[in-house]
């Protein structure tokens, strides 16, 4: 039995078992991502999707996932690949293939890979392995997470990542215990991982959970007490997976980005 070291949950995996996110196991003695390299999902995307709008504007981005996550939302977007072990509905690809098709791609307009669909740091050794190669190659990374990792594993990645998206999903360890998660944990990592490299955040609001003007005063002002000029996204929640709470209203999101708009430089409105 081996402790992972990627989160903080820290599972404690037995021999041929699995951790919480169902993509990590324990291997003659060791820790390892069985998910390495196993892709469900990829596409060419606009990087405003990511969403990321003060990086590279009107740039397209090879987006890659796979499968698993160490957080349980009730709303996952991406429950089917999130939320089960699809080991043997995914397509192995190597580092070095995944380059190979990413240069292809410029031709498209492509500018680099962004790790994204499923938490990707649950496989944070492949997203170390590619990132590195997609920087001999001149080419940008980009990830996109809920920022559900610890410092030490986060140090190994940020050398090779040029952008990130993280989910500051609430702001407060009540709603991070509606999604299994950790608040200290996300919050240390942001603080981290801006200092390296560009940062935006997105918050999923959510009727009832995480939209009071006090909760997003607080969200506000603290990542203003970072730099007030990190992004901060604000998007519409959708019943979806287990949770039926009906949609967030637009008038919702519109009152809190007037309230973050007092502290932060860029407030975005998504899924409107």
């Amino acid at each position: 039995m081996d402790k992972c070291p990627v989160c903080f949950r820290h599972c404690e995996i037995k021999e041929g078992g699995l951790g919480f996110c169902k993509a990590r196991g324990c291997v003659d003695g060791k820790i390892v991502p069985l998910n390495y390299g196993l892709i469900t999902s990829s596409g060419l995307d606009p990087i405003e999707k990511k969403p990321l709008r003060r990086f590279h504007p009107g740039s397209k981005i090879l987006s890659v996932g796979s499968y698993g996550c160490n957080l349980s939302c009730p709303f996952c977007q991406n429950f089917e690949i999130s939320q089960f072990d699809l080991s043997h509905d995914s397509s192995k690809v190597s580092p070095d293939s995944l380059i190979e098709l990413a240069l292809e791609l410029k031709a498209n307009g492509n500018i680099g890979i962004a790790f994204t669909y499923n938490e990707p740091l649950v496989s944070y050794e492949f997203v170390r392995d590619a990132a590195k190669l997609a920087k001999e190659k001149n080419l940008l990374t980009v990830l996109v997470t809920n920022g559900e990792c610890s410092i030490e594993v986060l140090d190994e990645i940020l050398p090779y990542i040029d952008a990130m998206n993280i989910d500051l999903k609430g702001f407060s360890q009540g709603f991070y215990s509606y999604v299994g998660g950790s608040f200290e944990m996300v919050r240390a990592f942001i603080e981290h991982a801006y200092k390296k490299c560009h940062v935006e955040l997105t918050s999923l609001v959510i009727p009832g959970k995480n939209d009071s003007v006090e909760m997003m005063e607080e969200e506000a002002k603290w990542i203003a007490s970072l730099d007030k000029g990190i992004p901060l996204h604000l998007s519409r929640y959708f019943p979806r997976y287990k949770e039926k709470i009906p949609p967030t209203e637009e008038k919702s999101l519109l009152e809190l980005k007037l309230i973050a708009e007092k502290y932060l430089d860029y407030v975005y409105l998504g899924n409107l």
